[in-house]
């Protein structure tokens, strides 16, 4: 009776330890990574600990579980012994049995994990200390263990590195960004703002960048009166200039270089040198991507480039608004129309310019449609038909309805888009 009232105390003992590792383990695994990093560079000793202590994951976790499994075998061993003194045979290994798992799975496994999820930064701040203690005595053996394992796996085929990341650090923001936006933590402008600084090394500039087809250009052969009539009609400050063909551009004319033109002639508009005030276009790959386009653009303190295909002809242009608002959305001023290209309409569905870029209708009506094969929505919609579609024609996709309103020869121009259920009731 004494070896029990004196063994009963250590068993207790080891199952408050179990506790403790089992709750630092959680609490150092889910510690948020980007809070530590802050807190170390605010002068946190914890969060100094539990930084060097992810540096090298593998051996922590190994560590810590050593100590873990050392610590419940001999918990379960007393305890057996304990019980099975009182209980004599193989039904006090099986009390034992029963008992050290109620005990273990509750105190020692539920209840500190449960804590350490619920306050996992807090936790491992907390218990850093002695964990980092823990992978300095057993460290040495998880370094013995992990070449063992390494050099077993290597018979199969498998190659393992000691510094192995399992998700890319865009990828982890762009996860934790979805997450608190489904957890309502991060708002809609929010996260698309923040997407859409992720995407910029992942998009081409002949993704956001205006078709040829909609270029406003300007012939050079026109006289000085001519440009600055088209120019003071046109909504764009700096415009194209061609020689002959509109697809071969001589130039860039800035408004404000002809208006201090015209201020230097002292209003005489016909005297003006056209030749002199304009700049020599700036043209660019297509495959140029919009993260070093924007860093091209900032060296180079100008907004515009023109957009070629490999074959040197023109696809479009860009400038440096176009990449702006594929991180903050659309930016209007004054000459601009609102969501241009799409209009509501009466029955509910929205009309849709086939020209409209998936990226912007998907901000404009919180949609979910995929740009991974097509820029427009006229391109998804060809994409998704396998054919150029006739007006009339209609399609269910990723729970939407496409109606195909106009069409210009080989180009989808107009579409009436509507939810496929919303459709099926009418």
């Amino acid at each position: 009776m004494g070896a029990i009232i004196a063994l009963a105390p250590i068993v207790f003992g080891l199952i408050a330890m179990s506790a403790l590792f089992s709750a630092a383990e959680t609490a150092l695994t889910g510690a948020s990574r980007a809070r530590m990093h802050q807190l170390e560079r605010d002068g946190d000793r914890g969060a100094g600990r539990v930084n060097r202590l992810l540096g090298d994951q593998e051996t922590m976790i190994g560590s810590i579980l050593l100590g873990n499994t050392l610590i419940n075998i001999l918990a379960s061993a007393l305890a057996t012994q304990v019980i099975t003194r009182a209980i004599p045979g193989g039904w006090g290994v099986a009390a034992a049995t029963a008992v050290m798992t109620a005990l273990l799975l509750v105190f020692a496994e539920v209840l500190p994990k449960t804590l350490a999820i619920l306050r996992s930064d807090d936790v491992a701040r907390f218990l850093s200390g002695p964990a980092l203690l823990v992978v300095r005595v057993f460290g040495p053996i998880i370094y013995a263990i992990q070449w063992v394992v390494r050099h077993i796996l290597r018979l199969f085929g498998f190659r393992m590195s000691m510094e192995m990341d399992v998700l890319a650090a865009h990828e982890e923001i762009r996860g934790a960004v979805e997450y608190h936006h489904s957890g309502g933590l991060v708002e809609s402008g929010d996260r698309y703002m923040l997407g859409g600084v992720l995407d910029l090394a992942e998009m081409d500039v002949s993704e956001v960048m205006l078709h040829r087809k909609a270029i406003v250009t300007l012939d050079a052969a026109l006289s000085p009166r001519e440009i600055l009539t088209a120019a003071l009609e046109s909504t764009h400050s700096r415009l194209p200039l061609y020689r002959d063909d509109p697809e071969n551009i001589v130039g860039v004319l800035h408004a404000k270089d002809l208006l201090q033109a015209i201020a230097a002639a002292d209003g005489k508009i016909d005297a003006i040198d056209m030749a002199a005030i304009i700049r020599e276009p700036w043209f660019i790959p297509e495959t140029t991507s919009l993260k070093d386009q924007l860093a091209a653009f900032l060296k180079a303190r100008t907004h515009f480039a023109l957009v070629v295909d490999e074959y040197g002809a023109l696809q479009g242009l860009v400038t440096l608004e176009d990449i702006l608002e594929e991180i903050v959305g659309e930016i209007e001023d004054e000459h601009d129309v609102a969501l241009p290209g799409v209009r509501a309409g009466a029955d509910g569905s929205v009309i849709v310019e086939g020209t409209v870029t998936i990226r912007d209708l998907n901000r404009a009506m919180n949609w979910g449609l995929p740009d991974d094969e097509a820029v427009t929505v006229a391109g998804l919609l060809i994409h998704e038909a396998r054919a150029i579609p006739d007006v009339g024609q209609a399609f269910t996709f990723h729970g939407q309805r496409f109606g195909v309103l106009a069409r210009k020869r080989n180009q989808v121009t107009q579409l009436q888009i509507w939810p496929a259920k919303d459709r099926d009731k009418a």
